[in-house]
Formats: structure tokens, sequence, C-alpha cells
């Protein structure tokens, strides 16, 4: 992936020569024009096109960002009903991530959203107790987290 981002600046430079005009504008463009030849050669060179790698941390980003506005707004309604109507517990969910890495941010991600909070790992690490606010269904829970978080982390890291 390393070797494919240099390729993608030494063509931005190289069209950046061939036009005459150091700008950024140039740049950029000369950038794009890069990410369509490596996108076009990359049967031929046998690799993995990086920028797949970019979209899938925008697309996780934009996941976190979603499930941050929607568990403020989730909370703000708990706390501004008259009654407490709430249903808090402890869920256990088992993860297919393999690295340490993989599920420090999948810990993080979930810390980070108010209303729950990462507890602990397993022995083994294949398990993450955590602690939510407002838990009416378990299961439905567990596999919102493997449906979003977990899998949104699968596309980046793999």
């Amino acid at each position: 992936m390393q070797f494919q981002i240099l390729l993608n600046i030494v063509i931005a430079f190289i069209w950046m020569l061939l036009q005459n005009s150091f700008t950024i504008v140039h740049f950029v463009f000369g950038y794009i024009v890069g990410l369509g030849m490596l996108f076009f050669l990359r049967r031929f060179l046998r690799f993995d096109f990086y920028f797949r790698r970019v979209y899938a941390f925008i697309k996780l980003l934009l996941l976190f960002a979603y499930k941050l506005i929607e568990a403020n707004w989730d909370l703000i309604k708990i706390i501004l009903r008259p009654k407490m109507d709430i249903t808090p517990g402890i869920i256990a969910v088992p993860t297919e991530l393999k690295t340490d890495w993989e599920k420090t941010l999948l810990a993080n991600l979930i810390s980070l959203t108010p209303g729950t909070l990462t507890m602990d790992f397993s022995e083994d690490g294949d398990i993450l107790y955590i602690h939510a606010i407002n838990v009416p269904d378990k299961e439905k829970a567990i596999r919102e987290i493997h449906e979003s978080f977990e899998k949104a982390i699968l596309e980046v890291t793999q």
C-alpha cells in the first residue's frame, strides 16, 4: 500500500512537470490521474487498490459520526422523559476481529459512543463486555455492533 501511495505522488509530480505548472491544482489533478492509472493497472501489477482502504476508512468515520449523533439523541430522549424507563445491562459481545489493534479500535468506538462503555475483555480476548444504559434486547444490540462497527473495521483492515 505504501508503494502505491508513493507511486501515486510521483505520478502527480510528473504530471506537474509535464504541464510545466507547479500549483496545487495541477498536483491534485495529477494525483487523480495517478489514481486512475493505478486503478486500471491493478490487474496487471497484482495488487489490491489502496484507495479502497481509504474509502473504507472514510466510511468508518462517517458511521461513527452517525452512531455518535444517534446515541446522543437517544440519551437526550432518556434524560428529558419524566419517567426513567430504561433497561441498563451488561452484554457479552463475541467478536470476529483477530488482532489486538482491531479489538482495541472496536472497544474505543463503543466507549466513545454515549450510553455505552466497554468494561473488559475475556481472557482469550474474543469477547467484549459492554455496559449499556438502555438495552431492551441484548441480541439486537449484539447484532447491531456486528453489522456496524465490526464490519466496518474489517473492511478497513483486510
